[in-house]
């Protein structure tokens, strides 16, 4: 592998201001402010369970454009830290309990942006986050990450336990498709000889 993984994406416009570090290759070390403690706490569990050291930042007026663009920028970090992807397992999942809730995460680090969720909460608000967000999050981090995302909260009774569960997973399936397998070292993991985007 040569080169440092990681990337900083700062993003300002008139409803916010943000700046993202990422580090693929990290020991899940976070700083993250956002603003809404139940954002930060959903965003520290990817850092985590990814094993990413991630550092965020951001400000707005808004809950809808905070969420939005921090997703663009973590996408955009996420996708500028894997560069080529020569060597990436470029395709990972997770299923993940909590509690009496269980979500499942698929990825395909394939330069496509493209999500399908299947999330049902009945809450309109878990903690202090719209539950709405969840779901604008999501897709928009695969556009900007140009990945496939597949997410589904399978079942749980408890809405913090199931979106909590559906952010491990999502730590958890990043971590295992930006992971280099030695064995395709120095080579893109496709038949087409190069990943888009």
């Amino acid at each position: 592998m040569a080169g440092k993984r990681s990337a900083t994406i700062t993003r300002e416009t008139g409803e916010t201001k943000i700046k993202v570090t990422l580090s693929l290759d990290g020991q899940g070390k976070f700083t993250i402010k956002t603003g809404s403690k139940m954002f930060d706490h959903m965003l520290t569990h990817v850092a985590q369970h990814g094993l990413f050291d991630i550092s965020i930042t951001a400000s707005g007026w808004d809950e809808h454009h905070l969420s939005e663009d921090v997703a663009i920028a973590l996408g955009q970090a996420l996708n500028k830290a894997l560069g080529d992807k020569k060597g990436i397992v470029r395709m990972g999942h997770a299923i993940v309990p909590m509690d009496e809730a269980l979500a499942t995460v698929v990825v395909d680090l394939s330069g496509r942006g493209y999500p399908v969720l299947d999330l049902q909460f009945t809450n309109r608000k878990i903690g202090d986050m719209e539950s709405d967000m969840i779901r604008h999050f999501l897709e928009t981090f695969a556009v900007e990450g140009k990945m496939n995302l597949h997410a589904q909260v399978l079942y749980g009774t408890n809405e913090h336990h199931k979106v909590e569960a559906l952010f491990k997973a999502l730590g958890r399936a990043l971590g295992s498709a930006t992971r280099i397998d030695p064995r395709i070292a120095g080579r893109v993991p496709s038949t087409k000889g190069k990943i888009e985007g």
